[in-house]
């Protein structure tokens, strides 16, 4: 199997209605789609989309709250461990129904008052107890780093280290890294060893470029090596485009596209 193309809906085409952005992403090549909150979405509406457009599920959001990026709860927090989990646990067998593969986690926020070791555990606790769950759902939970840099204080997980030895302690084939292009950028660089280091690590891949978080293409990263390098390596999941054009979405799915069709 080889790389391919999914596109974030609500970060590419914004104003357009699930059904029409799915549209237009499977026109500009796409092989799978993405969107956030599974519970506030149109899901019938979005399986017809995918259907009649020969497009993939590829990857959702785990719901609220015990998995939110930026609340007061969170995997960090273990008095929420037990609803960290069970709203992962609600959202597997919603996505093993749209056929998605792919279940995006996130830390939640640095707590006050606990040290690092103890959120770190808790974060290991939470994912370790989902893990049967998901692998009973045939599904993928992605464990995301994000920036606190420009886009998220206070977030606990930023370090991809850090995140390769959560990855390794829950020790699951259905537990894996979202490795976000455009985060760990800002976060720490060196990318193209990170990534090919890890390759066996890392269940789905986010593009978007710096500054800007605009297209890859816009900025200081140097996608054709970057996805070159990821494929040389070995991985054959999905390249997201979670980035914010400030030209043509279809434009910037496309050169995309031709970044993974290049380097497949």
């Amino acid at each position: 199997m080889s790389l391919r193309v999914a596109v974030t809906l609500p970060t590419v085409y914004p104003d357009d209605s699930f059904a029409d952005a799915t549209a237009r992403a499977a026109a500009a090549g796409a092989d799978g789609i993405e969107f956030f909150d599974w519970d506030a979405a149109d899901l019938e509406t979005l399986v017809q989309a995918t259907a009649e457009h020969d497009v993939e599920i590829a990857g959702t959001l785990s719901a609220a709250p015990g998995a939110s990026i930026e609340g007061p709860d969170g995997m960090t927090d273990p008095d929420c461990a037990d609803d960290a989990v069970a709203a992962i646990e609600e959202s597997l067998p919603v996505a093993a129904d749209l056929g998605c593969e792919t279940l995006i986690v996130t830390t939640g926020p640095e707590q006050a008052g606990l040290d690092r070791e103890t959120q770190y555990e808790s974060v290991v606790d939470v994912l370790s107890r989902a893990a049967p769950a998901a692998e009973d759902a045939g599904v993928t939970l992605v464990l995301e780093p994000l920036n606190t840099v420009v886009d998220h204080p206070g977030y606990f997980l930023t370090d991809s280290a850090e995140a390769f030895d959560i990855i390794r302690a829950v020790d699951s084939p259905r537990v894996k890294l979202l490795y976000d292009v455009y985060h760990q950028q800002i976060t720490e660089g060196n990318l193209t060893d990170t990534l090919t280091e890890h390759v066996d690590l890392i269940g789905h891949i986010h593009v978007a470029d710096v500054p800007g978080r605009h297209e890859p293409g816009t900025g200081e990263i140097n996608y054709a090596n970057v996805i070159r390098a990821l494929a040389d390596a070995g991985y054959d999941g999905y390249v997201g485009c979670e980035c914010f054009p400030e030209g043509d979405p279809d434009a910037a799915v496309e050169r995309v596209v031709d970044y993974v069709e290049s380097a497949n």
